[in-house]
């Protein structure tokens, strides 16, 4: 699954490692950042300014880290102004394919790449790294600005507002306190949790995995009893990294990640939480329910030999929610 290339290994494939049979996922290989004015960012080298029409972002609609990048694309009015690219679903020896054979998938209109492992070598002919989505591409400087989710929808949520006239703040400085704690535990026991438990190569680190999970949920679903969003009555980043998982847990988390111990279903507050963020302007647009399970069950071999794409469940995510006045 790795290409060779002028001494450089590209891993087509897999964006984790396992050791002693737990999960451990990849740091991601560049950290630029894009900034009103070119400026260096908290990372990386500078010279990527905001401008409309520069940046071209290649997602997988299955992808629960490269569905951020699209929600806040949206959230933060950049449709005209970042263009996109979706890779094919399924996800075989040569990696994230870009063609355009199965509905909804794009090709690659930018660079006229096959596969993602090659935009990674032509933003680097010697890079280390596996060959994930988001890709966050540089027209101009004909690089990879980032393929750090965390950090790309910081870079859309203000580097563009001078040109989107878009000043909402989703990551507001009076809360980024609160934001990162609650995204500290999210990551590791939800977002990365779902992973761990599903790609566990021994039972006692699935055992560890799933109890970290259902635990974290159930404090969640606390905490959304008595509030609107994860951050008090005012909807924030930590809702939207948040999401991407809630709403693909009983789609394809609860059965093949064995994520079973209990449905989001079975959870009032953060099963309502769910849809509400669902049927926010534009982010229904964002999901492909079609292309997640397609991925999920048609790729990981490993977790399902057979290959089988199951008929369900049929979830109805547009039922009315009733948390308008939750917390209030």
């Amino acid at each position: 699954m790795k290409t060779l290339i002028e001494g450089a290994w590209v891993d087509r494939r897999a964006e984790v490692q396992s050791t002693d049979g737990s999960f451990v996922r990849k740091d991601m290989a560049f950290r630029n950042w894009i900034t009103a004015d070119g400026a260096p960012g908290p990372s990386g080298d500078g010279g990527f300014k905001a401008e409309s029409g520069r940046y071209h972002l290649y997602v997988s609609y299955a992808c629960p880290w490269a569905h951020r990048t699209l929600i806040f694309r949206i959230l933060k009015g950049l449709e005209d102004h970042v263009s996109v690219s979706v890779v094919h679903p399924l996800m075989y020896e040569m990696g994230w394919e870009l063609t355009d054979t199965y509905p909804g998938a794009t090709g690659d209109p930018v660079l006229g790449k096959a596969a993602m492992y090659e935009v990674y070598l032509a933003a680097d002919r010697k890079v280390t790294s596996s060959a994930s989505v988001p890709v966050l591409w540089d027209k101009q400087q004909n690089t990879i600005v980032s393929n750090e989710s965390s950090e790309i929808i910081r870079m859309f949520n203000v580097a563009f507002d001078a040109i989107t006239g878009n000043t909402a703040d989703y990551y507001p400085a009076d809360l980024r306190s609160e934001i990162d704690a609650i995204n500290d535990g999210v990551y590791n026991d939800v977002n990365n949790g779902v992973y761990k438990t599903g790609f566990a190569k021994s039972q006692e680190a699935y055992d560890l995995s799933v109890a970290a999970l259902f635990a974290r949920l159930d404090s969640l679903e606390e905490r959304l009893s008595g509030q609107r969003y994860l951050i008090g009555e005012r909807i924030t980043e930590a809702d939207w990294r948040l999401f991407p998982t809630l709403v693909r847990f009983d789609p394809v988390y609860v059965g093949h990640f064995k994520c079973n111990i209990r449905q989001l279903v079975a959870y009032p507050h953060l099963w309502a939480y769910t849809r509400e963020l669902y049927q926010y302007p534009g982010i229904k647009e964002t999901v492909n329910f079609d292309h997640i399970r397609s991925h999920y069950y048609g790729s990981h071999e490993s977790v399902n030999p057979t290959r089988i794409v199951p008929a369900g469940p049929r979830i109805d995510f547009g039922e009315p929610h009733g948390r308008e006045n939750v917390g209030s």
